[in-house]
C-alpha cells in the first residue's frame, strides 16, 4: 500500500477531496427520461469492476484522504450480493462512512442485509407521489415497490433516510409540497435536485429547470417557513433548511442556479473503472487497466492524484462554454 499522504487530495484550486462515489453497475430497472433511453446497451459483465477491485481502489484512496464512499449505479441493487461489497468496505481502515443511492425497487428484500453489513446511510430516488406521473418519468409501473422499499429501510433502522427528487419545470411543481409532506409524515429528509443536462435525449433546456428558490417558495406557502440550518457542511452539495415549526429538514441541490463547484470534494469511479474528477468531466482516467495489468498500489494512487490535480474550476453550465458530456447519468454514477 502507498504511504499515507498528509496533504490529501487537493487540486489546483485548493479543494480537498474526501468523498468517492463508486458506480457498481450501469444497469437499471427503470428508464427515467432525464437519465437514460428506453433501449440501451449495457456493459458486458467482464468489463465491470469486481468487488475485490473496488475494495482495492477504495483501500488505496483512503490513504490519500478519502473517508466517505457512496455506492451508486445505474441501480446498485441489481448488482448481485451487494451486501458483500459493503462488508468488504466496512473494514477498510480510514473509511468512516458508506452510503448508497438507490431507486428503492429492490430495497425491501435487501434493506436489513445492507444495514447488518455496515451500510450507514441511504438515499432513495422518488420524483413524484402520483403513480401515473411516476410511470411517465420512469417508463415503468413500480411506484408501490419504491414506497415499500422506503418503509423497509425505515424498519431496518436507517436514519436519516433521504429522498431524492429531480425537479422539472412544467411537470413536477405540484409534487414539491406532496413529496415534502410525505417525507415529514414518515420522518424522512427530502432532497430536491435541479434538473441537470445529463439526460438521455439531450432535451435539457435551462427553461425546464425548477430552481431551488422557487421550490423554497412553494414549501413556505404549502407547509411552513424555512430557515438555513445551523450545521451546514460547506462542502456538501445540498443547501439544507429546516422548517421553523420544527417539523423537519429539507435540502436543495442547486447545481444550476447556485453551482457549488468551488467547494466540491467529490470524485467518481464508473462501473468499468474510469475515474472522473467531476460529474461533467470530458476526460477520464482508466483505473481498470492498472488493476488488470499488474499496476501497483502506488501507481493507482498516483493516477488518482493526477486526476484530482487536473480538475477544472467548474462545469460552466451557465455559460456558452458548457459542453454536455457524452456519457448519460446512468453510466456515470449519481
Amino acid at each position: 500500500m502507498p504511504t499515507e499522504t498528509r496533504a490529501g487530495l487537493v487540486d489546483s484550486f485548493g479543494r480537498r477531496h474526501n468523498n468517492l462515489r463508486v458506480s457498481v453497475t450501469d444497469r437499471c430497472n427503470l428508464r427515467c427520461v432525464y437519465c437514460m433511453p428506453e433501449n440501451v446497451a449495457f456493459l458486458p459483465r467482464a468489463e465491470v469492476l469486481t468487488f475485490e477491485e473496488i475494495e482495492r481502489v477504495v483501500r488505496v484512496a483512503t490513504t490519500l484522504g478519502i473517508d466517505k464512499v457512496r455506492l451508486t449505479g445505474g441501480e446498485p441493487l441489481l448488482r448481485r450480493d451487494l451486501p458483500r461489497l459493503v462488508e468488504l468496505l466496512a473494514v477498510v481502515p480510514g473509511l468512516s462512512d458508506i452510503g448508497l443511492t438507490t431507486n428503492g425497487i429492490l430495497l425491501a428484500r435487501e434493506a436489513r442485509r445492507l444495514r447488518d453489513a455496515g451500510l450507514a446511510r441511504i438515499n432513495i430516488s422518488l420524483d413524484t407521489m402520483d403513480r401515473g406521473k411516476f410511470q411517465q418519468i420512469t417508463r415503468r409501473d413500480d411506484f408501490d415497490r419504491v414506497i415499500e422499499g422506503i418503509l423497509a429501510a425505515k424498519e431496518a433502522g436507517f436514519h436519516p433516510i433521504k429522498i431524492n427528487a429531480v425537479a422539472i419545470r412544467g411537470f413536477t411543481e405540484d409534487d414539491v409540497v406532496l413529496l415534502a409532506r410525505f417525507a415529514l409524515e414518515h420522518g424522512l429528509e427530502m432532497r430536491f435536485i435541479e434538473y441537470m443536462p445529463l439526460d438521455a435525449g439531450r432535451l435539457w433546456e435551462r427553461e425546464k429547470v425548477l430552481f431551488a428558490a422557487e421550490m423554497i417558495e412553494l414549501l413556505e406557502t404549502g407547509i411552513a417557513p424555512l430557515k438555513p440550518t445551523a450545521d451546514q457542511d460547506p462542502r456538501a452539495p445540498a443547501l439544507d433548511y429546516e422548517y421553523t415549526d420544527g417539523s423537519g429538514r429539507v435540502g436543495f441541490i442547486a447545481s444550476v442556479s447556485r453551482p457549488f463547484c468551488m467547494s466540491c470534494n467529490r470524485i467518481r469511479i464508473t462501473a468499468e473503472g474510469k475515474l472522473r474528477n467531476c460529474l461533467f468531466s470530458l476526460e477520464e482516467t482508466d483505473l481498470r487497466a492498472l488493476l488488470r495489468t499488474g499496476g501497483s498500489d502506488d501507481q493507482i494512487a498516483q493516477a488518482v492524484r493526477d486526476s484530482v490535480a487536473a480538475k477544472w474550476e467548474g462545469h460552466e453550465i451557465n455559460t456558452a462554454r458548457f459542453i454536455q458530456p457524452e456519457r448519460m447519468m446512468h453510466s456515470i454514477g449519481g
